[in-house]
Parts: structure tokens; sequence; C-alpha cells
């Protein structure tokens, strides 16, 4: 009885020490969560270098736990629902991923809307978003949105004009891409982008879209051996990114813990996804050089019928947004103003 007593008492003890422990002293451990590789560009370039900045900014009293590719389980479309319920307390994703979900936000997706690279695309898409789009990104605690380098192609037969383009299958990554394929004349087929490498080496398409940043990290390089650019600086395409925290886990933290979050945060969180995407690109473009690969170039006239093909997704989307009584007109306006902004 008396070893019991004693016992009682030193917790009762223990207790009352770190009920004093004042809020300032907590330390958290954040669960992020994203569908790449370790290895690919954004988790090695972006991901790691964030943890380890908001690591060391909160005196270690924040860590940063790294679930890659799926770990935490489900599919690249949930990830953004698991930030929002709490099943993760991070996470990285494509937007295109929930098609539907984020229609203002979907304007950086029209063809030939980004300009000038990763970088300033990025900016411009976080600057858009926070103006135009916040309400879409209410459920969550926004640290980022952000985009890739210019789209391409990557082909198992060379695309040297769109009449070569016509009837292949090639993966999309997002709805308002895949209508760009249609009118192109390709016949697309949408999944996410982990889900390429298989398909390529099964046959179950012809070709990807994607950026040169993710070429390596999905053996793209291997698996095709054409990739056709497009002139100037405008790629093809591009495709959005949200990373995201759960909003209670960010309420709850201490005022020092939020602001190292909110420091962490913003436009210049969205630069260094855009730097590493851009990063990622030279890379990939360099391993296609390496392996000997086909590059082709498209003149400006080529081009220009890309263009004015792609452009009736434009028309698309402005109509359909007019049927949820969305301004699309305003908002594609809007978004190419901060790119030529951004730009300069």
């Amino acid at each position: 009885m008396k070893l019991f007593r004693r016992s009682l008492l030193a917790s009762v003890a223990a207790l009352s020490v770190l009920a004093t422990v004042p809020a300032q002293a907590q330390t958290v451990t954040l669960r992020l969560h994203q569908f790449l590789p370790s290895q690919a560009v954004i988790p090695s370039m972006a991901i790691v270098p964030w943890a380890q900045k908001v690591e060391a900014e909160s005196g270690g009293r924040i860590k940063i736990q790294l679930f890659h590719s799926m770990s935490m389980g489900g599919s690249p479309p949930q990830l953004f629902d698991q930030a929002r319920d709490g099943v993760a307390d991070i996470t990285w994703t494509v937007l295109g991923y929930t098609p539907g979900r984020f229609n203002k936000a979907e304007v950086f997706e029209l063809p030939f809307m980004c300009s000038g690279g990763a970088l300033k695309c990025s900016r411009a898409f976080h600057e858009y978003v926070e103006k135009h789009a916040a309400d879409e990104f209410r459920s969550v605690k926004l640290l980022a949105a952000h985009t890739h380098g210019p789209g391409l192609f990557h082909t198992k037969q060379p695309v040297t004009g769109l009449e070569s383009l016509r009837g292949m299958k090639v993966r999309g990554g997002s709805r308002v891409v895949n209508n760009m394929l249609t009118k192109l004349g390709a016949t697309p087929v949408g999944m996410p982008v982990p889900a390429v490498t298989e398909a390529l080496s099964k046959g179950v398409i012809d070709g990807t879209t994607i950026p040169w940043e993710v070429a390596p990290s999905l053996k793209i390089t291997e698996l095709v051996k054409n990739h056709t650019t497009f002139a100037g600086q405008d790629g093809l395409y591009s495709q959005t990114f949200a990373f995201s925290m759960n909003r209670a886990t960010y309420d709850k933290l201490p005022a020092d813990l939020k602001q190292v979050i909110d420091n962490n945060s913003g436009v210049e969180t969205a630069a260094l996804f855009g730097r590493a995407m851009d990063e990622g690109d030279r890379i990939g473009r360099e391993s296609a050089v390496k392996a000997g690969n086909n590059i082709v170039a498209l003149d400006a006239a080529e081009t220009q019928r890309w263009r004015r093909t792609a452009s009736t997704v434009e028309a698309d989307w402005v109509a359909e947004m007019k049927g949820k009584n969305i301004d699309g007109a305003r908002l594609v306006s809007e978004a190419r103003a901060l790119v030529r902004q951004h730009s300069k």
C-alpha cells in the first residue's frame, strides 16, 4: 500500500509539472503526405527544404514527418481532402485530380496561359488564388499554390505537327488538359502522374503530357524516345498544385508556431516550388539529351497552328463558367495580366 501511494504521488507530481509547461514550449509533429517518390524534384528540392526550414525556425519544436508515394494510403485525388479532414496534417497535390472542384483556379491550366517558367507563373498563380479563388481553399490553411513549368509531349512516335498527334492515346492530368488533347486530335487518357510509367510500359498510352521536371523519376526518357516542345516562352499548358494544411491543426498551434508556419506560407513558398520545378525542367531535358532522344522543337508557324486549335478550349471553359455564375472571361483577363506582370 505504501508503494502504491508513493507511485500515485509521483504520478500526480509529474502531471503537475507537465501542466505548468508554458504553451510556448509545446512541440508538435506534423505528418506531410504526397504522391511522388522521395527522389523526385518536388519532394527533394522543395518539400524537404521547406520542412527543414520550418523545423529550424521553430527551434525544433515543429517536427515534420514525411510520407512519400502515398505511403499513408489513399490515392492522389484524395490528398486535398486528407488535409481538409485531418487524415494528414499537410498535403501536396495536383488540383486537376479533383475535376470540377477548383473552378476558378482552373484558368491557369488553359493552353498557353503560363509564360517564363514555373517560378514566375507560380508567383502569378498564388497571387491570383489570393485575389480571385480564396473561397475554393477556405476548408484548409493554404500554404502555397503553384504551377509546373511548360507542358510538353513525350511520345513513342515523334509528334512533328498537329497531324502526327491525331489518334494517339495520350495521358492528360486534368479535365482541361484532356479537353485540349481532344481539340488537338489526340485520344485523352486521364490518370494521375504516378500511373504513367506502367501505362507507357504496358502500351495503355502512346505518350504523355508532363513537364520535363518529373520525367526522370518516372523513367520517361527510357520508355519513350521523342519529346515535342513549342516555340516561345509559353508552354502548351500548365497544371496547378496546392500545398495545404489542416485548418484545425494550424489553429491549435501556439501563436509563435503559427507565426513560423505563416512565415513559410504565401507567394515566396509558391516561388520555392516554382524554382524547384524550373531546375527540374533543366535536369529532365538534360537527361533526354544524354539518352540521345529525339527532341522536336516546333517552329513559330507550327506553334501558332496549335495555339489557334487549342484556343477553343478557353472558349469552352468561359462558357462553362458562365453556367456556374462565374465570369470566366474576366478571370482569364486577370490571370493573363498577373502572368505578364510576373514575367517582366
